[in-house]
């Protein structure tokens, strides 16, 4: 019996387990729960929560699928990985104790307070130590509990991110990264350490922070009730953590320099890496540590996230895709076996542009690629005698790309090369049409894997724990799908579609 890795990708849509071998690097088993999507509460408009009791009940559940058919080799995993949706705020109490659900990425109630912060310490301070305006981050939400939760306030005792609270619940122990603690946007890039000066701003104490590890490090091992309840040795090292967009692209192998990656699930991401701390000096595009950052050879990743992506295309199957056959049952069960692959059949027999129908896709809370403005998502050039639904379904996958295209306008305007982008074969890079349309609009070379977030933290598991000397070995059985190039003969059109879709948000925006 060999060695096994364990990785989890705690997402704001289900929790992802996988189950590598160490040896071959091959993906042994995966499960996904629930199989519907986590709920998002939101009592508030522009809110967005969540319990992370639920999470850790998903990530149990999500293990024990994998157990049930694989016991042995569970029985033999050497190390766990977690990757997790970035700037989420967990607060508990000095038993452990959870003290409010989670404030998550897309909730977006912090964005005064950050705003406020970034005009008290000055754009001269925050953009070359922070990388960034402290914006709708997480110690943005802190401010706000801070603020409007005061005597909740008074009984915080950490403050963690989603992957810190999943390891503290495998462990016991409250630690943290340098990428996450910019995910805080707490991070000095000019220390490479805490920023203390944020911290003192906001009347933070820097004991409420986790304590802060390298990202491919044992943290701790697994307790043994809960290994037991894993069915994993007890004591299993965690030893790696990452925001699951800093993990994707390590999922992909983009570590360096030049490279960059790209997602399309509940949000759309491209995120790409440099070697010196840069940043957009309106911060709409973010840089963060990447995962193999250190002292010797930096690394930073930019990120552009449009949050409204996955989450978009499935108000769109809502809304479209089930019919209206006078009987609830009849509609669930046509809904149950009509999904994306017919919405992308659907979507491409429609002429590029939509036949003038735009939709923008910011339905999904403050975007900072628009400078935290939340102007919702809008539906444009519709003519009743010439759009139906298909046309809705290929404006949603133009308007989320075109969405995208305008955050890697940003990232090339800060001097990034994005010439070739890594994209696991999953979400919206399932539909042929999304995958073309993208590296026409783009105009860059995407590359496809069969990988996912899951795989990544468990591959960066045996790097935190030994069983890989260095980043570079943990790509073993990682193997490139495809290569989709731009499609020249419709670039002139979607010339055309992009110029149309920038110019109606410009009015937009005002």
């Amino acid at each position: 019996m060999g060695r096994y890795l364990l990785g989890f990708d705690v997402g704001s849509s289900s929790v992802k387990a996988s189950l590598v071998d160490a040896e071959t690097g091959m993906s042994v088993d995966s499960a996904t729960s629930p199989d519907t999507e986590l709920k998002i509460h939101a009592p508030r408009s522009g809110w967005a929560e969540q319990d992370p009791e639920v999470w850790w009940e998903h990530v149990q559940t999500a293990a024990a699928m994998i157990r049930s058919r694989h016991a042995r080799e569970m029985a033999a995993v050497a190390a766990v990985g977690i990757s997790y949706q970035m700037h989420g705020m967990v607060l508990v109490d000095k038993a452990g104790a959870v003290l409010r659900p989670s404030i998550i990425w897309c909730d977006s109630r912090a964005v005064p307070y950050g705003n406020r912060a970034f005009e008290a310490l000055g754009a001269d301070v925050c953009l070359p130590r922070l990388l960034n305006s402290p914006g709708n981050f997480t110690a943005a939400k802190l401010a706000w509990v801070k603020e409007n939760e005061p005597q909740l306030f008074e009984r915080v005792h950490k403050v963690m991110l989603p992957g810190d609270y999943i390891a503290f619940r495998l462990t016991d122990r409250i630690t943290t990264t340098p990428s996450g603690l910019s995910e805080f946007i707490l991070w000095d890039y000019t220390t490479d350490d805490t920023a203390r000066f944020a911290l003192e701003h906001f009347g933070f104490s820097e004991s409420v922070l986790p304590t802060v590890q390298p990202t491919f490090a044992v943290h701790a091992g697994v307790r043994s009730d809960v290994a037991e309840r894993l069915g994993i040795p007890a004591g299993t090292p965690v030893s790696y953590r990452a925001g699951d967009q800093p993990n994707n692209a390590f999922s992909l192998g983009v570590l360096n320099p030049g490279e960059a990656a790209t997602t399309a699930g509940t949000s759309g991401v491209v995120y790409g890496i440099l070697d010196t701390p840069q940043y957009d000096p309106r911060s709409r595009v973010n840089t963060f540590v990447h995962v193999n950052h250190g002292p010797q050879a930096g690394r930073y990743g930019v990120l552009l996230c449009l949050n409204g992506t996955g989450i978009l295309y499935k108000w769109l199957k809502d809304v479209c895709v089930a019919p209206f056959v006078g009987s609830a049952a009849a509609e669930a069960a046509h809904a149950a076996t009509a999904g994306y692959a017919e919405m992308n059949e659907a979507a491409a027999t429609v002429p590029v542009g939509s036949d003038g129908l735009c939709i923008l896709p910011f339905g999904n809370g403050a975007e900072r690629t628009l400078e935290n403005n939340d102007i919702g998502s809008s539906i444009h050039g519709l003519n009743f005698n010439i759009h139906g639904r298909n046309h809705l379904l290929r404006a949603g996958q133009e308007g989320i790309i075109f969405a995208l295209n305008y955050g890697v306008q940003i990232m090339r305007e800060m001097g990034m090369t994005i010439d070739t982008v890594k994209a696991g074969r999953a979400n919206m890079f399932l539909s042929p049409l999304f995958q073309s349309v993208f590296a026409t609009v783009t105009n860059t070379e995407v590359h496809l894997y069969h990988t996912d977030g899951a795989q990544g933290a468990a591959r960066g598991a045996g790097v935190g724990a030994g069983v890989f000397a260095a980043p570079k070995d943990a790509f073993g059985g990682l193997e490139r799908t495809d290569v989709i190039t731009p499609d020249r003969s419709i670039a002139p059109a979607y010339d055309d579609a992009w110029q149309r879709w920038r110019e109606i948000l410009q009015r937009q925006l005002g």
